[in-house]
């Protein structure tokens, strides 16, 4: 076989526009242009450090970070990437630079003149509102060469709207906000252009870019791709399945669904193809399994450290909760590969070493051993440092990490070779050894295992876990290379102690010149949570979803996967996730809330980010789909609607965690109950891929695939049967919630339906959840403790009074509110029951299909 080809031309520019900045200019713009991303990188390390506060030198505020933070995304935008298709590339035209310059001044303004907006907040100066609408333009010019005119028209229309609300239908209609009220809210404080989203932009994202940046130019991505390869490569369509396992280790290195097509396509697709994939297909594995890269754990797409923010939980509460949906969805992509496979009559390619039995039995055992003592000894080991050393058991692991490093790098030297590290360059006419492929770079792994423990055991937040990860990849960039000649007993030091210095200082630009469409981006997004807190939309939003959802929550989820489907294919993951999130989440939640149906919010907050993700592949305009066909050769089109059917396994995943919360790993009874969980779970996306495929032992005749559905359906979510046979909750008239009250079982809430007028004079009616204290023991203790002051009135029970800040003033219930019904929990079997006929019926139709193949 001749080698696999490098990506073409067009689809590196393409990655270019989409990531990085088209230009690359020479003589001092050049320079210019790899210098700035330089000290922006720089400048974060030290913002992400501990040294400003050690040093007691350059500490700055929230405020003052965002503000650098975008002057150089700002900077960059104007410089890196031309105005139009036909401005030249080979140099910066003097009017960019006059643009770059305006606008990071605007973008800095809050910095340089931090303490003079302070002192007269909400008394700004003409020259302030000058400064603040001058930036809010350039910084919409410079979305549109970043990011295409998708989110500088969604961003526009919220700046319209925020001064044309008179005039609007007078279903969302306000009294509109002055030239002043707007870019003082929108530009001068947090609300707005420097609010959450770019504060997540500047303490997180970029230091898990550029941690991705530095991996990948450690060569931590090629090695990824061979080691999948390696492994699977040997299957029948062995190269999809490595592909798809190999796109899924590399969103630990990129965020970008684009750049994780190149990376990965430009090795994968020649093979997939070479083994008898057409070309739409090859492209549309690669797609699929690219895009699914950023729902990922530990590191996932930049709207996922949005997600901290703004349900206000962990980073590893985001990781727990996404873990197991992104499993199941890679397991089911593998499992598509191989029907198709199993469709075409394909095979892998040739091994250059057939193994036995016992000789595989072996090496799994002596990897498993290996992985199970490595991790005792890591657990324990770490624990018995820091019962001894106390607040030096920090300083022990790190000199401990750092002697594990050196060992792993002499262990992996022997196995190195231009091939292990460099995929795309290498004549695979045969799958390599697993052995010595996964050998030569098992050090590549140190650094995520730094940042997976700072972030689960350490509990440091995700800026500071990136932070010390970012650092230990910095050492290893700069002694790698020294290492392995040393090892390998070269003599040539110099040039590779050189090489390792540039490609750290190459990393860094990288790194920076990713960010600067993320930058933007959060940046202009900004601009519609601005909106929504200045003119409150987010209430108008609620009484129209719910009617033209009639109230239904699944046409309400419907209609939010369709509008996030809609926006991404214009805007990019992060602002798609802002801008649906910000006024969808609150709606979904509160009109679940209204039936009855508690859903909790990181719930709403991951179907927004699985549908943002899934717009990448969605015809016409997936920009991954593009890439993926100019690599295979293929109509991007076709591609794109192949690698979109793909994807409708991750597509139903969102609607299925909303009504089963326990696919992200909540409200589980203990290990059996997990265990039964993922095995269940894995079951019903295997039944629902072969389903969607047409095909499982051989082909489905229609009955069959309708039954596959059923049982996906069966597995996915128990509840909705075993509710027809056992009812969930018994309800009691309002009056009776003393009585109810007193006799809750331990741990359980007090469950509501409450009915009155809220502050438009209209009539809403909800459910509400409020915590009990359970060591009241009257009733009537407890409900007071909850913020509620009952009244009996001609045979309803209303609200008296709310203790203001209590939990029932938290779940909005208001005086003079009824209480129309109280509801407990029914004590019921496990509805995981169900999963027994369900099972049953899966066999059977197993047994079917091999009674036909046999026949046949």
């Amino acid at each position: 076989m001749t080698k696999t080809h490098q990506s073409s031309p067009d689809v590196q520019d393409m990655v270019a526009q989409a990531d990085t900045g088209a230009r690359s200019p020479d003589g001092l713009s050049g320079r210019i242009l790899w210098l700035v991303p330089l000290c922006w990188s720089l400048f974060q390390l030290w913002y992400a450090s501990p040294l400003p506060f050690a040093l007691d030198f350059g500490v700055l505020n929230n405020t003052e970070a965002r503000s650098l933070h975008l002057a150089f995304a700002m900077f960059l935008a104007y410089t890196a990437y031309p105005a139009r298709k036909t401005s030249p590339r080979d140099r910066v035209p003097l009017l960019d630079w006059v643009f770059a310059l305006a606008g990071s001044l605007a973008a800095g303004y809050l910095f340089l003149f931090y303490n003079q907006l302070a002192d007269r907040a909400g008394a700004y100066t003409s020259f302030d509102i000058t400064v603040a609408a001058i930036g809010m333009i350039l910084m919409l010019e410079a979305t549109r060469r970043a990011l295409g005119p998708p989110l500088m028209v969604v961003a526009g229309v919220f700046l319209l709207y925020t001064f044309a609300g008179p005039y609007m239908p007078d279903v969302i209609a306000h009294k509109g906000a002055s030239l002043n009220k707007a870019m003082s809210h929108l530009w001068l404080t947090t609300e707005g252009v420097f609010g959450v989203a770019l504060g997540v932009s500047t303490s997180f994202v970029f230091l898990f870019v550029l941690f991705g940046a530095l991996l990948d130019r450690a060569g931590a991505g090629g090695y990824f791709i061979k080691v999948a390869f390696s492994l699977l490569g040997h299957m029948r369509g062995g190269p999809a399945k490595a592909a798809v396992v190999a796109s899924g280790l590399s969103g630990l290195v990129s965020g970008s669904s684009i750049a994780n097509v190149v990376t990965t396509g430009t090795f994968t697709i020649p093979l997939m193809k070479r083994v008898g994939f057409p070309s739409h297909k090859a492209g549309a594995v690669e797609v699929a399994a690219s895009t699914n890269g950023q729902l990922t754990p530990p590191i996932m797409g930049a709207a996922a450290f949005l997600m901290v923010e703004y349900v206000g939980i962990s980073y590893v509460e985001v990781i727990k909760a996404a873990l197991l949906p992104a499993l199941i969805s890679y397991i089911a992509l593998i499992y598509i590969v191989h029907l198709e496979a199993c469709k075409a009559g394909m095979e892998g390619l040739p091994r250059r070493h057939t193994s036995t039995v016992l000789q595989k039995l072996f090496s799994f055992m002596t990897v498993f051993v290996g992985l199970l003592v490595l991790s005792a000894a890591v657990y324990y080991g770490i624990g018995w440092t820091k019962d001894v050393f106390g607040a030096m058991a920090t300083v022990v692991i790190g000199i401990l990490t750092l002697i594990a490093y050196v060992l792993l790098v002499r262990y992996s030297a022997q196995y190195k070779s231009q091939a292990a590290e460099d995929p795309a360059a290498a004549d695979l006419s045969e799958v390599p050894e697993p052995g010595p492929t996964v050998r030569s770079g098992l050090y590549y792994l140190l650094p995520i295992g730094v940042l997976v423990w700072c972030l689960t055991v350490e509990r440091f937040s995700p800026g500071l876990s990136a932070f010390w990860a970012t650092v230990f990849m910095i050492f290893i960039i700069l002694t790698q290379r020294p290492l392995i000649a040393y090892f390998n007993q070269r003599t040539n030091f110099k040039e590779e102690i050189r090489d390792g210095g540039v490609d750290l200082l190459e990393a860094f630009v990288t790194g920076a010149r990713n960010m600067i469409g993320i930058g933007v981006a959060t940046a202009a997004a900004g601009i519609v949570v601005g909106t929504v807190t200045l003119t409150g939309i987010g209430l108008v939003m609620t009484d129209f979803v719910e009617f033209i959802s009639g109230g239904n929550i699944f046409l309400m989820l419907l209609f939010t996967a369709v509008i996030s489907l809609l926006l991404g294919m214009g805007l990019p993951t992060t602002a798609n996730y802002i801008v649906v999130s910000t006024l969808m989440a609150p709606v979904i939640v509160t009109l679940g809330a209204q039936q009855g149906l508690i859903i909790p919010l990181i719930a709403v907050h991951l179907f927004v980010f699985y549908f943002g993700i899934l717009a990448d592949d969605t015809p016409p305009v997936g920009l991954a789909a593009f890439a993926a066909a100019a690599i295979a050769k293929s109509d991007p089109i076709r591609t794109g609607v192949q690698g979109f059917t793909y994807d409708i396994r991750t597509a139903i995943l969102p609607f299925m965690f909303i009504f089963n919360t326990q696919l992200l790993l909540l409200d589980l009874d203990g290990p059996f109950h997990l265990i039964l969980t993922i095995v269940s779970a894995t079951i019903a996306m295997l039944a629902f891929s072969a389903a969607t495929q047409g095909w499982w032992m051989t082909r489905n005749k229609w009955w069959e695939t309708a039954l596959l559905l059923l049982i996906t359906f069966s597995l996915f979510r128990p509840g909705f049967w075993w509710d027809e046979v056992y009812p969930p909750t018994t309800s009691f008239p309002g009056t009776e919630i003393t009585r109810v009250a007193e006799q809750l079982p331990e741990g359980k809430p007090l469950q509501l339906e409450v009915e009155g007028e809220n502050f438009f004079g209209e009539q809403v009616s909800k459910h509400v959840v409020l915590p009990v204290d359970h060591s009241l023991e009257s009733g009537e203790a407890r409900i007071n403790d909850t913020g509620l002051m009952l009244r009996e009135e001609d045979d309803k029970l209303l609200v008296d009074m709310i203790q203001f800040g209590s939990d029932a003033d938290k779940a909005g219930i208001d005086f003079d509110w009824q209480i129309k019904t109280v509801t407990i929990d029914n004590v019921r079997p496990w509805k995981e029951w169900v999963f027994v006929p369900t099972l049953l019926l899966l066999a059977l139709l197993g047994w079917n299909q091999r009674r036909r193949i046999r026949q046949a």
